[in-house]
């Protein structure tokens, strides 16, 4: 008996299906994504609502009140400044008139997983409504920005994130907006390939609802001392702790001692020698906990104090 034809099966193509999902996403989620220009710059923003908030780096912003904002469209707007909360590198500035602006969907950034694809797309050199891909490298990196700021529980990864991409949108393939990019990484000298930074969405939410409420944070979910410090160098021009340059009145640590003059040399038994180190590890503690502050005093008394830890607030 002869055999019947066969029709050739056709296997789908994976890599086709991805770059659907791909053109997708982008164009799902350009229409939100904006470029900022001030008189010393420019970098990217994401609209956040349709009331005209949009969110950014506080370092996109710098000392400016006023913006000039294009659409992906062309269209230009005027912005201004809603509010700006340092520790995490963010602001919120105001577009009018509002209408036609597309907001976009912010997600849920602890339920990233490492390996998950992500698109970044922002403005960088200027090159509006750019795109560059990867995969989410980790989730919960804490990484200093310099001039004393730690970002805590950023996502890192492997797409590129190049000047001007600061402030724009890194989406996953739902086309929720997973993070802010906010830095690269590098080596000292030049930038580290595949190694960029972006500020969680879970953070980016709790950060831009205060702004635009109020214009300040008044509960960051981070730890703070309450203290105002500066790195102490010794005559040898070695860092030898912070210096606490000024203490809150009736917070935690006055209540606990600590006056100005006093040197905290550790936090929980880990050295904070300058002042970034003692932000990097009140990054990693929660508002409400207590911690073992080392105090080293003028006259060379060392001792330990129990501090219960504040929250971030804007200055």
């Amino acid at each position: 008996m002869a055999k019947a034809a066969t029709t050739p099966t056709t296997l789908p193509d994976p890599g086709r299906a991805l770059e659907r999902d791909f053109v997708r996403v982008v164009k799902t989620i350009r229409p939100s994504v904006v470029q900022i220009s001030t008189t010393t710059g420019l970098g990217s923003g994401v609209i956040y609502d349709t009331k005209g908030d949009i969110v950014t780096n506080a370092h996109v912003v710098g000392n400016a009140t006023r913006f000039t904002v294009a659409l992906s469209n062309g269209r230009r707007l005027t912005g201004r400044l809603i509010g700006v909360f340092t520790p995490d590198d963010l602001a919120v500035i105001r577009v009018s008139p509002a209408k036609g602006l597309k907001a976009a969907r912010f997600g849920n950034s602890s339920a990233l997983h490492i390996g998950d694809m992500v698109l970044a797309i922002g403005n960088p050199l200027g090159l509006s409504s750019s795109v560059t891909d990867g995969i989410v490298s980790f989730n919960g990196r804490d990484v200093s920005e310099g001039n004393g700021v730690v970002l805590a529980d950023l996502v890192q990864t492997s797409a590129a994130i190049n000047p001007g991409n600061s402030g724009g949108a890194l989406v996953d393939l739902s086309s929720q907006v997973i993070g802010i990019p906010t830095l690269g990484a590098t080596d000292g000298v030049s930038a580290a390939a595949g190694i960029g930074f972006a500020i969680p969405s879970n953070t980016v939410k709790l950060i831009a609802n205060q702004l635009i409420a109020s214009g300040k944070v008044t509960a960051a979910g981070r730890a703070a001392l309450g203290i105002n410090g500066a790195t102490a160098i010794s005559f040898a021009g070695e860092a030898i702790g912070v210096a606490v340059t000024a203490v809150q009145p009736s917070g935690s640590v006055d209540k606990a001692g600590i006056v100005v003059g006093d040197l905290i040399t550790a936090i929980n038994g880990t050295a904070t020698p300058e002042y970034t180190e003692l932000e990097a590890v009140l990054a990693r503690l929660k508002p409400g906990g207590r911690a073992t502050v080392s105090i080293t005093r003028a006259d060379g008394t060392q001792y330990q104090v129990g501090v219960l830890l504040e929250d971030l607030v804007s200055s």
